[in-house]
Formats: C-alpha cells, sequence, structure tokens
C-alpha cells in the first residue's frame, strides 16, 4: 500500500472515530432529556479520619439548587454541585455527576456526589477559634459529628507560624515512635517559640523555634538516656533546649 493510499485509509478512520464520538455524545445528551432525578447519592474516597454525613453533603449540595430531586437531568448543574459542596473546608475535592439507570418502570437519574476529605494533621486552639489544619495549613472547621485524634497546639498562632514552623515540628514527632508517645502538647509563645508538655514525667520543654529541630530532639533524647535513666522521670520540671548545643534542666 503506497503512503497515499495509506493517508486516505487513516483520514477516513479518523472520521469515522470522530462521527462516532459526536454519536455517542448526542446519545448521552439525548437520553437524558425528560428523564427525571430521583436520588442523589454520596460516595467517600480515600481514608476518613473525619467525614461529613451522607446528610450533611446532601445539604450542602442543595445550596446550589434546592430542587434536585424531581429536576430534570438537564437541567442540573454538577459544577454548581461541586462548588457547593466544596466550600465545606472539610472538603478536599469533589466530583458530582449523572447517571441514568432503567428499571421496569422506565428510566430514572440520579446525581452521584463522590467526596475526599481533607486530612487533619493538628489540633488549634487559639484566640481565633479552635479548628484543626492538614499538612498544607489549610483549615478544617472542628464539628460534633467527627473528631481526630491529632497532636494540639494552643497560643496566638498565626497561618504563617503553622505553614513554615508548627507543621514541620508536628511531621517530625509524628514521625517518630518516641517523641509522638512523649509530646502530647504545643504551646506556641507571643515571641513564637514553641514550649512542649510531655506525658511521662510531666515536664515542660523550652523549645525555642522550629530551627535546628534535629539537633534539639537529639540532644534532649541524650539527655533523656544520660541522665533520666535511671528513672528520674520527676526529678526535673523543666528542660531548655532553646540555646544552641545546649541542655538546660531545672529541678522540680
Amino acid at each position: 500500500m503506497n503512503r497515499k493510499v495509506k493517508n486516505t485509509v487513516r483520514i477516513a478512520g479518523w472520521i469515522m472515530l470522530a462521527l462516532t464520538v459526536v454519536a455517542v455524545f448526542t446519545f448521552s445528551s439525548n437520553r437524558f432529556k425528560g428523564v427525571k432525578c430521583t436520588q442523589m447519592v454520596v460516595k467517600y474516597a480515600g481514608r476518613k479520619t473525619i467525614r461529613l454525613s451522607e446528610n450533611e453533603l446532601i445539604r450542602l449540595a442543595k445550596t446550589s439548587n434546592q430542587q434536585i430531586i424531581g429536576n430534570k437531568m438537564e437541567n442540573i448543574d454538577t459544577e454548581a454541585i461541586e462548588k457547593a459542596v466544596s466550600r465545606s473546608g472539610a472538603i478536599l475535592t469533589v466530583d458530582a455527576y449523572k447517571s441514568i439507570v432503567r428499571d421496569s418502570t422506565g428510566y430514572k437519574g440520579a446525581v452521584t456526589i463522590k467526596v475526599r476529605h481533607r486530612k487533619p494533621a493538628l489540633r488549634i486552639f487559639s484566640p481565633n477559634g479552635s479548628y484543626y489544619v492538614d499538612k498544607e495549613g489549610s483549615r478544617i472547621p472542628v464539628s460534633v459529628n467527627y473528631a481526630a485524634d491529632v497532636p494540639v497546639a494552643t497560643g496566638n498562632i498565626s497561618a504563617e507560624t503553622t505553614r513554615t514552623d508548627l507543621l514541620p515540628l508536628v511531621e517530625f514527632i509524628q514521625n517518630d515512635k518516641f517523641w509522638k508517645a512523649q509530646i502530647k502538647q504545643i504551646q506556641v509563645t507571643s515571641s513564637g517559640e514553641f514550649i512542649l508538655t510531655t506525658l511521662v514525667g510531666n515536664q515542660l520543654i523550652e523549645f525555642g523555634t522550629a530551627e535546628h529541630m534535629k539537633t534539639k530532639f537529639r540532644n534532649l533524647k541524650a539527655f533523656y538516656e544520660q541522665v533520666l535513666k535511671d528513672n528520674n522521670w520527676n526529678k526535673y520540671s523543666r528542660i531548655i533546649l532553646k540555646f544552641e548545643n545546649q541542655v538546660i534542666a531545672k529541678k522540680s
């Protein structure tokens, strides 16, 4: 087969494919005409550390249009539904789509809402309110409908401090089995320094800023291993790490 014939066959193939796609989209569009939505379906994606209920998600969807159920499928705006649901700070992504099924009584329409929630990394109590944040620093509202077992931080905490200093500190603690079990709360002072509260020994650790945090935790662990190894956990009430390469312990 010469090149001219090959090109003719290739062009004809693309034309047939285009016509088939047009026919599919035309059928897809036509089958919605006149069919009414009879139900809304909620699907969850990913791990659900926190989760809005199906009723709450449907309520949010209906803020875009109260007449979704009973409305004709071609009149339902799925993009508007996605925008309405995504206004909740708990939602990371949302995808709304329409489908049609046929039973003995005829065609019925459904709107499906598939959501993925944000994953809380930290709970913050501050003068500006109480809320969760995810690892990117995005706020997640607190709700009586869900709770997350995450570290707690208190103080006058800015969004900038949260993203640049606090979250990296929390991530380091959470990724270390020992520190995850030992550190139970983080206080942020007015000068932007951190005070850590421990679970064993009930000590306050004046950590300073997040600068050189790996070195500070290494020095603190060495202090635990050398000074507190003889079960002297309650001997010291305050441990100071904020000075470079120093561990200062104050007795109870």
